[in-house]
């Protein structure tokens, strides 16, 4: 005979069923009866803290949030978490235990939320993106490097490093024997180095880029000696002051080169150099801008723009002075004017590269007499550019770092030093 199943439940609780029926359960297990217990602790012990007397701290150099008021509509509910809590007692010392388990435990701060009651100052900044994370091992030598934020540098600044033309004792001798040329025929001769962008800018370079390991450690051993061996100028210092005052990078983001306020750095060095003080007069205008396609894009085939901020120099403090030089500098460019305060008195020739061109302007409005002559045009014919150069008082030569570092310069090469040193010597001071 088959029994047919119960078709509902009893009638009564199951707490209340015989303790030996299949269905009963205590209406309180021991495991209950703890959560309430702690339950009634955690609502109720802020209350019972406010009773015997103890208070919430103002320590976080603000007011404690008030009770909102009942007229407020919507904000009463809104404003309640806020004084809520504010309002916990013991708050201060909790979050003081949280920042010692913080640091003591995992050592870092804890993170610390804005107010409720606050408004919110925009978007939390996120750090620079590193595309060089999202991409395997690099293996070769690239001609754009993709940095972080879209930062963008120059692959010879690595390559040349990593694989000069010349050991870089020979780079120094060289230069030194340029030195030798132009101070033996009773002439000054001033040396400038322009960093590159990897030296002077190089935290928003990628976490891995090919030839890093060999670029660094060559950098860094030319910078140790280079003022020592060759008595260089070294401008890197000034260059992080200015970059420090301007509250950003003193080279552009998608371009190899300075902006004009890195040049200004050189230019005021270069002065200083052959007439020291001659710059404490010295007053920047500024000029507006203009814009010019930046030059690394397009080695990644695509395009960008830069702003190139303009100045007018008043070397005594009160007259601008100067002319716009033409450029690429298909041939020597020479200015002259009336010394004055503030101006450079001795006549000067500067070879320099497409670090200097744009601040010949500012060397005409400054310098008595200032003649420019692009490398180029000096690798070109190295007899004219060595009879400019035994034309002056003072012999001004600029190579940017790669370029010196590598010995990838024409003011290195062995057949124009000779050029050089026979013209200078041809005509002595």
């Amino acid at each position: 005979m088959s029994i047919d199943p119960p078709k509902s439940l009893p009638a009564v609780p199951e707490s209340l069923l015989p303790h030996e029926h299949a269905l009963y359960r205590p209406r309180h297990s021991s495991r209950q009866r703890s959560a309430l217990t702690m339950a009634a602790l955690f609502f109720c012990a802020p209350a019972l803290m406010l009773i015997v007397g103890v208070r919430p701290a103002e320590f976080e150099n603000r007011k404690l949030a008030d009770f909102p008021s009942v007229t407020a509509g919507w904000g009463f509910f809104t404003g309640l978490n806020a004084w809520a809590n504010d309002h916990i007692p013991l708050r201060d010392h909790a979050v003081a235990a949280a920042n010692g388990i913080s640091r003591g435990v995992f050592g870092e701060a804890p993170p610390v939320a804005k107010p409720p009651h606050q408004e919110p100052n925009g978007p939390i900044p996120l750090p620079p993106k590193d595309p060089s994370l999202d991409r395997p091992e690099p293996t070769a030598y690239v001609r754009a490097i993709e940095g972080k934020g879209d930062w963008l540098y120059l692959g010879e600044d690595i390559e040349r490093a990593c694989e000069p033309l010349l050991p870089v004792p020979e780079v120094f001798d060289r230069l030194q024997a340029l030195r030798t040329a132009v101070e033996s025929s009773g002439r000054k001769m001033v040396l400038v180095v322009a960093p590159d962008k990897v030296t002077t800018v190089p935290q928003n370079l990628p976490s891995k880029y090919f030839g890093a390991q060999c670029a660094t450690k060559a950098r860094e051993a030319f910078w140790q000696s280079v003022t020592r061996e060759t008595g260089a100028l070294d401008l890197r210092d000034g260059l992080r002051a200015e970059a420090e005052n301007r509250k950003e990078p003193v080279y552009h983001q998608l371009d190899s080169h300075w902006t004009t306020e890195g040049g200004l750095v050189m230019v005021r060095a270069v002065a200083e150099r052959i007439q020291p003080g001659v710059t404490k007069s010295w007053d920047f205008r500024s000029a507006g801008s203009s814009e010019a396609d930046a030059g690394l894009p397009p080695l990644l085939g695509r395009t960008g723009k830069m702003t190139i901020n303009n100045y007018d120099l008043a070397p005594d403090g009160k007259t601008v002075r100067g002319k716009k030089l033409d450029e690429p500098f298909p041939a020597p460019q020479r200015s002259t004017q009336t010394a004055g305060t503030g101006v450079v008195r001795p006549k000067v020739v500067m070879l320099g590269d497409s670090f200097a061109a744009p601040m010949a302007e500012y060397m005409s409005a400054a310098f008595a007499d200032f003649t420019f002559i692009h490398l180029n045009t000096a690798a070109s014919d190295p007899k004219p550019t060595g009879q400019m150069m035994a034309t002056a008082d003072v012999v001004v030569v600029e190579v940017v770092e790669r370029n010196m570092l590598s010995g990838n310069s024409s003011v290195m090469s062995s057949r124009h030093l000779e050029t050089f040193k026979a013209e200078l010597a041809r005509q002595p001071r």
